[in-house]
C-alpha cells in the first residue's frame, strides 16, 4: 500500500497568528508531499531491489523520507487551533495525567517548556526536539532528533519540527521566538492521550 498524505485536522489560517497560512500551506502540500513520494519511490525500488548493495544503498532514503513522514504526520496532530486566541483548545494543559507527570519530572510546566526550547534552540542544523516518554523510567523526557529521525528511544509526547522550513517565513532566523510561539498552539489533549497510552503499555 502507498503512503499518502494525511490531511490535517483543522484550516490553513487556523494557527495563526503563532503560524502563519503560508507557512501551513507550504509545510504540508510541498514539504511533507515530498517525503511521501520519495518514500514511495524508496519502498518500490527496496521490493525490487535483487542484491544486498541494492538494498543497503536504498536505507539512508528509507529513512530519511520514512522519518520525514512519521514525525510530520504527528506534528499536525500534536497541534490545534490557539485557545488563547478563542480558536481551540491549543495551548490548554488542563489538570491531568499528563500535567503532573510534568510537574513531577521538571517542577512545573514551564520548566518544561524553557528546558524545551533551550535544548531544540540548541541543534546544530535541522532536527525535531521532543518530549518523550521513557518505558524504562516511565518519566517524560526531553529529546532531539537530527534531520529526519524518528523518535525510536522514547514513546513521542510532543514533537517540533525545527527545519527552517517550519518557522523562516514568519520568523527568520530567530528560533527562540518560534519556540516560544508554538506552545500557544501544542495540542495538550492528543499529547495527554499518547502519554496515557505510553504509560498503560509500559505497565504491562
Amino acid at each position: 500500500m502507498a503512503h499518502t498524505l494525511p490531511p490535517l485536522p483543522y484550516d490553513y489560517n487556523a494557527l495563526e497568528p503563532y503560524i502563519s497560512e503560508q507557512i501551513m500551506k507550504l509545510h504540508h502540500t510541498k514539504h511533507h508531499q515530498t517525503y511521501v513520494n520519495a518514500l514511495n519511490a524508496a519502498e518500490a525500488a527496496y521490493a525490487k531491489a535483487s542484491t544486498p548493495k541494492e538494498r543497503i544503498a536504498l536505507q539512508a532514503a528509507l529513512r530519511f523520507n520514512g522519518g520525514g513522514h512519521i514525525n510530520h504526520s504527528l506534528f499536525w496532530k500534536n497541534l490545534a487551533p490557539s485557545a488563547a486566541e478563542q480558536k481551540g483548545h491549543g495551548g490548554a494543559l488542563r489538570d491531568g495525567p499528563l500535567k503532573q507527570a510534568i510537574v513531577q519530572a521538571f517542577g512545573s510546566v514551564e520548566n518544561m517548556q524553557k528546558q524545551f526550547n533551550t535544548t531544540t534552540a540548541a541543534i546544530q542544523g535541522s532536527g525535531w526536539g521532543w518530549l518523550g516518554y521513557n518505558p524504562t523510567t516511565r518519566t517524560l523526557e526531553i529529546a532531539t532528533t537530527p534531520n529526519q529521525d524518528p523518535l525510536l528511544t522514547h514513546v513521542p509526547i510532543i514533537g517540533v519540527d525545527i527545519w527552517e522550513h517550519a518557522f523562516y517565513l514568519q520568523y527568520l532566523n530567530v528560533k527562540a521566538d518560534y519556540l516560544t510561539a508554538i506552545w500557544n498552539v501544542i495540542n495538550f489533549q492528543e499529547a495527554e492521550q499518547r502519554f496515557v497510552e505510553a504509560s498503560r503499555s509500559s505497565n504491562l
